[in-house]
């Protein structure tokens, strides 16, 4: 039976019990709120400009979302956009990180604009709760090899990403 909570400005959340969720918490197919089946649940910690269009985005897709941010103010208005996917709490924080259902989830995706929060809240999502894929924005282009070297799957820098876009167009002159 799912447990029940009070969420963002006094809404209850259900709260999915893992125990009832067989080992099809990390597979596909997961059961999706308003019906359907989701492809992954993911989570997306920081909800920031990228934290939110890449959330809106992967909704659109049709996969389970939840997204993290810290500020009060700022998933408020998260919710007023995207419904409520939003849970208000600190992404590199253990307990809080324990209520979302981290421990079913496919993936997670840390794009705060702080590359230690980042890497701290996917190495608990790594080795605390076994999450199979993980990745980071990373914003200092120096801090990619280090994220890999800590065991984060994929550690995307933009600036690299767009050098990389741009070398062909230099190397081509």
């Amino acid at each position: 039976m799912p447990t029940v909570r009070s969420g963002p400005r006094g809404r209850l959340q259900e709260l999915r019990n893992p125990l009832l969720l067989p080992d099809a918490g990390r597979r596909r197919g997961h059961p999706q709120a308003g019906g359907g089946v989701a492809a992954v649940y993911l989570i997306v910690i920081g909800g920031g400009t990228v934290g939110y269009y890449l959330s809106r985005d992967l909704i659109e897709r049709g996969e389970e979302v939840t997204l993290v941010e810290k500020d009060g103010a700022r998933a408020e208005w998260l919710e007023s956009q995207l419904g409520s996917i939003v849970m208000r709490g600190d992404g590199d924080e253990l307990s809080f990180l324990a209520t979302t259902g981290i421990e079913r989830a496919d993936a997670v995706l840390a794009v705060t604009g702080d590359d230690e929060d980042n890497l701290v809240a996917l190495q608990l999502a790594k080795e605390r709760f076994k999450v199979p894929r993980t990745i980071a924005r990373v914003n200092n282009p120096a801090n990619v090899s280090i994220f890999k070297m800590l065991g984060v799957d994929e550690a995307v820098s933009a600036t690299e990403v767009l050098l990389g876009a741009l070398e062909p167009k230099i190397g081509g002159q």
